[in-house]
Protein backbone atom coordinates (compact mmCIF):
# COMPACT_ATOMS: atom_id res chain seq x y z
CA UNK A 1 0.00 0.00 0.00
CA UNK A 2 1.41 3.38 -1.00
CA UNK A 3 0.35 5.01 2.26
CA UNK A 4 2.27 2.49 4.35
CA UNK A 5 5.39 3.16 2.29
CA UNK A 6 4.87 6.90 2.76
CA UNK A 7 4.55 6.39 6.53
CA UNK A 8 7.69 4.28 6.59
CA UNK A 9 9.66 6.76 4.48
CA UNK A 10 8.37 9.77 6.42
CA UNK A 11 10.38 8.78 9.48
CA UNK A 12 13.48 9.69 7.49
CA UNK A 13 12.04 13.11 6.66
CA UNK A 14 12.23 13.90 10.40
CA UNK A 15 8.95 15.82 10.32
CA UNK A 16 6.43 14.57 12.93
CA UNK A 17 3.60 16.54 11.32
CA UNK A 18 4.13 14.72 8.03
CA UNK A 19 4.22 11.31 9.70
CA UNK A 20 1.05 12.07 11.65
CA UNK A 21 -0.65 13.34 8.48
CA UNK A 22 0.05 10.07 6.65
CA UNK A 23 -1.06 8.02 9.67
CA UNK A 24 -4.34 9.92 9.90
CA UNK A 25 -4.84 9.53 6.14
CA UNK A 26 -4.27 5.78 6.47
CA UNK A 27 -6.82 5.58 9.28
CA UNK A 28 -9.31 7.53 7.16
CA UNK A 29 -8.73 5.01 4.39
CA UNK A 30 -9.70 2.25 6.85
CA UNK A 31 -6.25 0.70 7.08
CA UNK A 32 -6.08 -1.14 10.41
CA UNK A 33 -4.08 0.60 13.10
CA UNK A 34 -1.99 -2.50 13.82
CA UNK A 35 -1.10 -2.70 10.12
CA UNK A 36 -0.05 0.95 10.16
CA UNK A 37 2.10 0.22 13.19
CA UNK A 38 3.75 -2.96 11.92
CA UNK A 39 3.98 -2.35 8.17
CA UNK A 40 4.50 1.41 8.29
CA UNK A 41 6.10 2.69 11.48
CA UNK A 42 8.08 -0.34 12.65
CA UNK A 43 9.39 -1.01 9.15
CA UNK A 44 10.41 2.62 8.98
CA UNK A 45 12.33 2.37 12.25
CA UNK A 46 14.01 -0.79 10.96
CA UNK A 47 15.29 1.32 8.05
CA UNK A 48 16.47 3.99 10.49
CA UNK A 49 18.33 1.36 12.47
CA UNK A 50 20.00 -0.06 9.39
CA UNK A 51 21.10 3.36 8.16
CA UNK A 52 22.47 4.22 11.58
CA UNK A 53 24.35 0.93 11.76
CA UNK A 54 25.94 1.72 8.39
CA UNK A 55 26.92 5.24 9.53
CA UNK A 56 24.64 6.82 6.92
CA UNK A 57 22.75 8.75 9.60
CA UNK A 58 23.74 9.69 13.14
CA UNK A 59 22.29 10.16 16.65
CA UNK A 60 20.46 13.46 15.95
CA UNK A 61 18.65 11.90 12.98
CA UNK A 62 17.74 8.79 14.98
CA UNK A 63 16.40 11.01 17.75
CA UNK A 64 14.22 12.96 15.31
CA UNK A 65 12.93 9.77 13.70
CA UNK A 66 12.06 8.43 17.16
CA UNK A 67 10.11 11.63 17.87
CA UNK A 68 8.12 11.07 14.67
CA UNK A 69 7.45 7.51 15.76
CA UNK A 70 6.29 8.56 19.22
CA UNK A 71 3.81 11.13 17.91
CA UNK A 72 2.43 8.66 15.38
CA UNK A 73 2.02 5.94 18.02
CA UNK A 74 0.14 8.42 20.22
CA UNK A 75 -2.33 8.91 17.35
CA UNK A 76 -2.75 5.15 16.93
CA UNK A 77 -3.15 4.21 20.60
CA UNK A 78 -6.93 4.74 20.76
CA UNK A 79 -7.30 2.33 17.83
CA UNK A 80 -4.97 -0.34 19.14
CA UNK A 81 -5.59 -3.08 21.67
CA UNK A 82 -3.07 -3.75 24.41
CA UNK A 83 -1.95 -6.80 22.45
CA UNK A 84 -1.21 -4.69 19.37
CA UNK A 85 1.14 -2.48 21.38
CA UNK A 86 2.70 -5.33 23.34
CA UNK A 87 4.64 -8.19 21.76
CA UNK A 88 4.64 -10.02 25.08
CA UNK A 89 8.27 -9.35 26.01
CA UNK A 90 9.39 -7.11 28.88
CA UNK A 91 12.56 -5.08 29.27
CA UNK A 92 13.85 -3.60 32.52
CA UNK A 93 16.16 -0.67 31.77
CA UNK A 94 18.10 1.88 33.77
CA UNK A 95 21.26 3.94 34.07
CA UNK A 96 23.50 2.33 36.68
CA UNK A 97 24.28 3.60 40.15
CA UNK A 98 26.44 6.73 40.24
CA UNK A 99 25.35 7.85 36.78
CA UNK A 100 22.56 10.33 36.03
CA UNK A 101 22.83 10.43 32.22
CA UNK A 102 19.66 9.32 30.49
CA UNK A 103 19.47 10.68 26.92
CA UNK A 104 20.61 7.42 25.34
CA UNK A 105 18.46 5.36 27.68
CA UNK A 106 15.36 7.40 26.89
CA UNK A 107 15.94 7.07 23.16
CA UNK A 108 16.21 3.29 23.52
CA UNK A 109 12.92 3.26 25.44
CA UNK A 110 11.07 5.09 22.66
CA UNK A 111 12.41 2.72 20.04
CA UNK A 112 11.76 -0.41 22.11
CA UNK A 113 8.19 0.65 22.81
CA UNK A 114 7.70 1.44 19.13
CA UNK A 115 8.83 -2.11 18.36
CA UNK A 116 6.20 -3.50 20.72
CA UNK A 117 8.21 -4.18 23.86
CA UNK A 118 6.91 -3.40 27.35
CA UNK A 119 9.61 -1.27 28.98
CA UNK A 120 10.02 -0.79 32.72
CA UNK A 121 12.16 2.33 33.16
CA UNK A 122 14.04 2.40 36.47
CA UNK A 123 15.49 5.83 35.73
CA UNK A 124 19.03 6.84 36.68
CA UNK A 125 21.41 6.01 39.54
CA UNK A 126 20.01 2.47 39.77
CA UNK A 127 21.60 0.00 42.18
CA UNK A 128 22.47 -3.48 40.90
CA UNK A 129 19.96 -5.02 43.30
CA UNK A 130 17.17 -2.83 41.90
CA UNK A 131 17.67 -4.23 38.39
CA UNK A 132 17.32 -7.76 39.74
CA UNK A 133 14.30 -6.96 41.90
CA UNK A 134 12.49 -5.23 39.03
CA UNK A 135 13.23 -8.14 36.69
CA UNK A 136 11.77 -10.58 39.23
CA UNK A 137 8.69 -8.45 39.95
CA UNK A 138 7.91 -7.90 36.27
CA UNK A 139 8.95 -11.31 34.95
CA UNK A 140 11.30 -9.53 32.57
CA UNK A 141 12.97 -11.09 29.55
CA UNK A 142 15.77 -8.51 29.27
CA UNK A 143 17.77 -6.39 31.70
CA UNK A 144 19.38 -3.42 29.96
CA UNK A 145 22.08 -1.45 31.81
CA UNK A 146 23.41 1.89 30.59
CA UNK A 147 26.44 3.87 31.74
CA UNK A 148 28.11 7.00 30.44
CA UNK A 149 30.92 7.17 32.99
CA UNK A 150 33.88 4.80 33.15
CA UNK A 151 33.65 4.91 36.94
CA UNK A 152 30.12 3.45 36.93
CA UNK A 153 30.79 0.52 34.59
CA UNK A 154 31.62 -1.71 37.56
CA UNK A 155 27.95 -1.86 38.50
CA UNK A 156 27.22 -3.91 35.38
CA UNK A 157 29.26 -7.02 36.36
CA UNK A 158 27.53 -6.83 39.75
CA UNK A 159 24.14 -7.02 38.01
CA UNK A 160 25.38 -10.08 36.12
CA UNK A 161 26.68 -11.67 39.34
CA UNK A 162 23.37 -11.15 41.12
CA UNK A 163 21.42 -12.50 38.16
CA UNK A 164 23.53 -15.66 38.23
CA UNK A 165 23.12 -15.96 41.99
CA UNK A 166 19.34 -15.77 41.59
CA UNK A 167 19.63 -18.56 38.99
CA UNK A 168 17.57 -16.72 36.42
CA UNK A 169 20.45 -15.58 34.26
CA UNK A 170 19.60 -18.33 31.74
CA UNK A 171 16.07 -17.00 31.37
CA UNK A 172 16.76 -13.26 31.54
CA UNK A 173 19.18 -11.84 28.99
CA UNK A 174 21.51 -9.01 30.02
CA UNK A 175 22.60 -6.25 27.66
CA UNK A 176 25.10 -3.51 28.47
CA UNK A 177 25.69 -0.23 26.66
CA UNK A 178 26.89 3.34 26.95
CA UNK A 179 29.82 5.48 25.86
CA UNK A 180 32.65 3.80 27.85
CA UNK A 181 31.37 0.24 27.32
CA UNK A 182 32.68 -1.93 24.50
CA UNK A 183 31.63 -5.38 23.30
CA UNK A 184 34.59 -7.46 24.54
CA UNK A 185 34.34 -5.98 28.03
CA UNK A 186 30.56 -6.43 28.16
CA UNK A 187 30.67 -10.09 27.13
CA UNK A 188 33.56 -10.85 29.52
CA UNK A 189 31.59 -9.29 32.39
CA UNK A 190 28.37 -11.21 32.11
CA UNK A 191 26.40 -9.58 29.30
CA UNK A 192 24.60 -11.65 26.70
CA UNK A 193 24.91 -8.79 24.26
CA UNK A 194 26.25 -5.28 23.75
CA UNK A 195 24.90 -2.30 21.86
CA UNK A 196 26.48 1.09 21.33
CA UNK A 197 23.33 2.82 20.07
CA UNK A 198 19.56 2.73 20.33
CA UNK A 199 18.85 1.38 16.86
CA UNK A 200 21.26 -1.52 17.30
CA UNK A 201 19.79 -2.23 20.73
CA UNK A 202 16.41 -3.04 19.21
CA UNK A 203 18.00 -5.42 16.72
CA UNK A 204 20.09 -7.00 19.49
CA UNK A 205 17.05 -7.64 21.69
CA UNK A 206 15.14 -9.18 18.80
CA UNK A 207 18.10 -11.46 18.09
CA UNK A 208 18.46 -12.52 21.74
CA UNK A 209 14.74 -13.31 21.92
CA UNK A 210 14.68 -15.05 18.52
CA UNK A 211 12.14 -12.60 17.11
Amino acid sequence: MDLLIKISDSLLEYDPDETVQFVEEALNNEIEAKTILSDGLIKGMDKVGELFKNNEIFVPEVTMAAECLQEAVDILKPYLSAEDLDNGFKIVIGTVEGDIHDIGKNLIIVMMEGAGFKVIDLGCNVKAEAFIQAAKENNADIIACSALLTTTMAVMPEVARLAKAEDFDKDVKLIFGGAPVYEKWALENGADGYSDDAASAVMLVKKLLNL
